[in-house]
């Protein structure tokens, strides 16, 4: 059996992961790659038995009707498109992408919690010897550091990150909204959590994580009007995609000084050093670290494997991709 590994070439370097395609050298010849377009993985597709890789290149009908044997695709991520061309030709897809999730929800629980105690802050203030400390209780104590117990807690997009965030709060007591078109009214009864209309969810939390995926019917999701609805004082934390939120609409929110927003992905990435987001204190930023963590790439790569081992088999994929997911793929 033929096997390829697309992946970025650093992959192939890091210790952790050695383990992984020790896994995949065990079922055949493994070609390991690292191509960006469909012109350069073409001649080594029609190769392959099966594949391993990320979401690029697409493998889109034009690239898929050169193949003559390809018989699994396993993917970190794979996108609307790679997932229809593939399953419309037979070809049983997996896709790993949950694997981060364990991790970004727990950024998210992080930055609520350091938004709402002001953290970072006084982390900052502390390195700069710039603190304050408090000399007349409870005169002194800041009313805008507050408790997640029992704070009301908005979550757009009930996936597994959403999913996971929810099971991270119980311990918090919190009051749970949710909003996804694609939840079932009985799972939402079943995880304790109220299935809300988007207004509602946005008007009516004091803390919105943003979870959803990112295609067109999710662009701006946040708009204007919605980022203006937020409640006075409200924390908004986005470890999905920056394209669903009106980016001028939440700077210009900010600006007005009565919202706090934790952030971790961004319209243009680096963030560029004059962007006015740096510039707001109540802006609390990351570098898009939310997912990306050694267990995480461990745990897709493994998953992708059990996948294959599954289809090897004839048993049952657990990370399928299947036909009426495909519409909550991102774009």
């Amino acid at each position: 059996m033929n096997i390829l590994v697309n992946l970025p070439p650093t992959f192939f370097t890091q210790p952790e992961l050695a383990p992984c395609f020790d896994r995949v050298a065990q079922h055949g010849t493994v070609r390991k790659t690292s191509h960006n377009t469909p012109g350069e993985i073409a001649d080594d597709l029609n190769w392959a038995d099966a594949v391993f890789m990320w979401s690029w290149p697409v493998l889109d009908a034009g690239l898929l009707d050169r193949v003559d044997k390809l018989d699994f695709a396993g993917h970190i991520d794979v996108s609307q498109a790679g997932a229809r061309a593939e399953l419309a030709r037979g070809i049983p897809v997996s896709s790993s992408k949950g694997g981060f999730s364990p991790a970004v929800a727990e950024m998210a629980l992080g930055l609520i919690l350091s938004a709402l105690r002001k953290i970072s802050d006084y982390h900052s203030a502390m390195r700069a010897g710039t603190e304050k400390w408090v000399q007349v209780f409870p005169k002194d104590i800041d009313p805008l550091e507050r408790e997640l117990t029992d704070r009301t807690v908005g979550i757009i997009g009930m996936g597994r990150v959403g999913g996971r965030l929810r099971e991270l709060l119980e311990p918090f007591h919190c009051p749970i909204r949710v909003y996804d078109p694609f939840l079932p009214d009985e799972m939402a009864k079943a995880k304790n959590v109220s299935k809300v209309t988007l207004p509602e969810l946005v008007a009516r939390s004091s803390v919105i994580v943003l979870c959803a995926a990112s295609n067109s019917g999710t662009h701006h999701l946040l708009d204007a009007n919605l980022i203006q609805s937020m409640p006075a004082n409200a924390v908004f934390v986005n470890v999905a995609r920056s394209s669903l939120v009106n980016t001028e609409a939440l700077i210009a929110r900010l600006t007005r000084g009565d919202l706090v927003a934790a952030i971790d992905v961004f319209d243009q990435e680096p963030l560029p050093q004059n962007h006015p987001l740096r510039r707001l204190p109540n802006a609390l930023l990351t570098p898009h670290r939310a997912g990306g963590l050694i267990p995480s790439v461990e745990r897709n790569l493994n998953w992708l494997i059990d996948d294959f081992e599954n289809h090897l088999a004839a048993r049952p994929l657990r990370y399928a991709v299947t036909a009426d997911m495909v519409d909550r793929l991102d774009a």
